[in-house]
């Protein structure tokens, strides 16, 4: 394979963009594991009581994702992130107004292989948010177990982000005066083994459950599609019913997450690495579906929204897939 080098005179500004997408990426891959190292090797050191103080203020602060979780602003607003959507570039796209008053579920496919355009739109302000949507506060969910490795529970928390269980969603959208955002990459890990260049499949069959929490609040439901999520990365490939396939599907059922064989490129060549590709992402946010509010809806009428839901979707795809170099002949895959 021929290895096709950066050139030296890169700009600064590209060399920004470029480190600061690695530290996101090895935020995803290594942060969690390094920090776990951290907080156990700190006990067999002269620094072990600054171990003993985070696991006391760990207890204390144990129940704070699960409610609301703690966001601090500099770090949402850090420059770090706007690098890094200026390295793709990233895009949020706005196509109807929301309501500050009420609260929102919001569907973002697709998952992608490391959901970088959720991550820039709604766990940082470096695409605007706050100013596109002002009043309303936005909180991604991700991985519970995640928010239980020492400090980088923390990282996650400051940027907004809680756990994909059902009681830290319904602490959000029970909050009074409405305001807040709950965003759910719907496809979750298993869509992830499916993501790779030109291909349009989500997982949506069967995820209800994002449906009838909307219907147990009252919340409306914003379909979310974001253009060049999936071209980010290639994949190595894994057909259903391939020994690889098996193995990701095994070990997403032993730990809970997928484990994509992803590459793309590298910091200082183009041809291989775990960088994604520079290509443009286009968030696109749809107009809100009314929902009513039912305690304890039924099968048949969460499955009527779930379609709706679908039908809203398919349609926010249609109207926008050329704009963004999707060919007409392209549409949506549910599996």
């Amino acid at each position: 394979m021929k290895v096709e080098f950066a050139p030296l005179s890169i700009p600064l500004e590209r060399r920004l963009q470029t480190a600061s997408v690695a530290h996101w990426v090895f935020s995803f891959l290594g942060l969690a594991q390094c920090c776990i190292v951290l907080f156990i090797g700190l006990f067999f050191t002269r620094f072990w009581l600054i171990s003993v103080l985070y696991a006391t203020w760990w207890l204390l602060d144990w129940d704070t994702p699960s409610k609301g979780g703690r966001r601090i602003h500099c770090i949402r607003n850090s420059i770090i992130w706007r690098h890094m959507k200026n390295y793709f570039p990233v895009t949020l796209v706005k196509t109807a107004e929301l309501d500050p008053s009420k609260n929102y579920v919001v569907g973002f496919h697709p998952h992608g292989v490391l959901v970088a355009g959720a991550f820039l739109n709604f766990c940082t302000e470096a695409t605007g948010f706050s100013q596109l949507f002002p009043g309303l506060t936005p909180h991604m969910m991700m991985l519970t177990l995640w928010f239980r490795v020492p400090f980088f529970r923390d990282y996650l928390l400051s940027g907004g982000l809680i756990p994909s269980d059902k009681d830290s969603a319904s602490y959000v959208l029970r909050r009074w005066g409405g305001g807040n955002v709950l965003a759910i990459a719907v496809g979750g890990a298993q869509e992830a083994l499916d993501a790779r260049p030109g291909t349009f499949t989500l997982l949506l069959k069967n995820r209800k459950g994002f449906i009838r929490l909307a219907m147990e609040h009252g919340a409306p439901l914003v379909p979310v599609f974001s253009f060049g999520e999936n071209e980010l990365f290639d994949q190595v490939n894994n057909p259903e019913g391939s020994w690889l396939r098996r193995t990701q599907h095994c070990l997403q059922q032993i730990m809970g997450i997928s484990l994509p064989l992803f590459h793309a490129r590298g910091m200082f060549q183009y041809s291989f690495g775990l960088l994604p590709y520079r290509w443009p992402i286009f968030t696109v946010v749809g107009k809100p579906i009314k929902v009513e509010k039912k305690h304890n809806p039924s099968q048949e009428e969460v499955d009527r929204l779930h379609q709706t839901y679908i039908e809203e979707l398919c349609k926010l795809f249609e109207e926008h897939k050329t704009k963004y170099n999707v060919p007409e002949d392209r549409h949506l895959e549910f599996i």
